[in-house]
């Protein structure tokens, strides 16, 4: 069994860490369980507003593991919850000798796994919460942060959550049965203002499909992603619509590199509306297949996603992004 939750948050936190570096406000926002007035986070029992701070383009969130609090990335290329070997090492760990996380540089260690007995984050609490254990700390010297952990998809599967990354907030809600075909934030009253597209959770990551040089297309949305990503396997016919302007080395599991290419693309289709001019990097994702079915073909990360703000609805499986 192959856990990939390191498919590209290695890649960004490493090497594109260099690129962007770190603009994490001194005074990080703190977030507690529910029922804490905390400055800056509105909560109510199944909805709370979450004020984020950043680590170069990567967002910042407090949240508590049992007794230990502070700072965790959100994280949609992570499938589960992630947590530091460095403050988690006398958790109980079941090793899987037989699975490995993969990353662009190939495959690392054995997953080593926990559970959490009580994991809260804004208004969401989860208890006896399973969770993979490795080194981040790669993330915390490129950083210059302490970081706890990763949150990924999984937490938020009857969830809808709005990323607003011009004025770093997060809007979430717990979406219970009676809402689920029902239910929607104020800001999807106007549908004017935004496109709606259907998306695919595969392996607890977020799929969209995309079409690049009449092809159609399968993208990972990572939110942990500092730059979106291009399979270097692709047919040639769409590199002719990328524009390469230099090398660079990136950093995976293991502590191997691997040379990629980094440039613009032209324009990429979803659904009726066309991205022009998106920085990619290129290269290899054969270590990036989900278990059951497939490859992906690319990531958008934050070159894409900040241009708009953004919206999941995990439970109908929709994709919002505003005009």
């Amino acid at each position: 069994m192959r856990s990939n939750f390191l498919v590209l948050n290695i890649i960004c936190f490493v090497f594109i860490a260099k690129i962007y570096g770190s603009n994490l406000p001194p005074n990080n926002t703190s977030l507690k369980q529910l029922n804490i007035d905390i400055p800056g986070v509105t909560i109510d029992s199944v909805s709370c507003v979450i004020a984020f701070t950043r680590a170069g383009n990567l967002i910042v969130v407090r949240a508590k593991a049992d007794t230990t609090e502070g700072n965790f990335i959100l994280d949609t290329g992570a499938p589960n919850l992630v947590l530091n070997l460095t403050y988690f090492r006398d958790y109980p760990a079941t090793y899987i000798p037989d699975g490995e996380h993969t990353s662009i540089t190939g495959s690392a260690a054995a997953i080593t796994k926990t559970e959490v007995k009580k994991f809260s984050f804004a208004s969401l609490t989860y208890n006896k919460l399973e969770a993979d254990i490795t080194n981040l700390g790669p993330i915390e010297n490129s950083k210059g942060i302490k970081i706890l952990g990763l949150i990924g998809v999984d937490l938020f599967k009857d969830c809808e959550m709005i990323i607003d990354y011009e004025n770093n907030l997060i809007y979430l809600h717990r979406i219970n049965r009676k809402e689920a075909a029902t239910y929607q934030n104020a800001m999807l009253k106007d549908a004017a203002a935004y496109n709606t597209f259907p998306i695919d959770i595969t392996d607890n990551r977020i799929l969209l499909n995309t079409q690049l040089a009449g092809k159609n297309l399968k993208f990972v949305i990572d939110c942990a992603a500092e730059s979106n990503i291009l399979d270097s396997r692709l047919p040639n016919k769409i590199f002719d619509n990328v524009t390469v302007t230099k090398r660079v080395l990136l950093s995976g599991a293991g502590n191997k590199k691997v040379e990629a290419l980094y440039g613009n693309l032209k324009a990429m289709q979803i659904g009726s509306i066309n991205i022009n001019n998106l920085p990619v990097l290129i290269t290899n994702l054969e270590y990036t297949c989900f278990a059951q079915n497939g490859c992906i073909n690319g990531v958008l990360g934050f070159d894409f996603l900040s241009l708009h703000k953004t919206g999941f609805n995990f439970v109908n499986h929709k994709m919002y992004i505003w005009k």
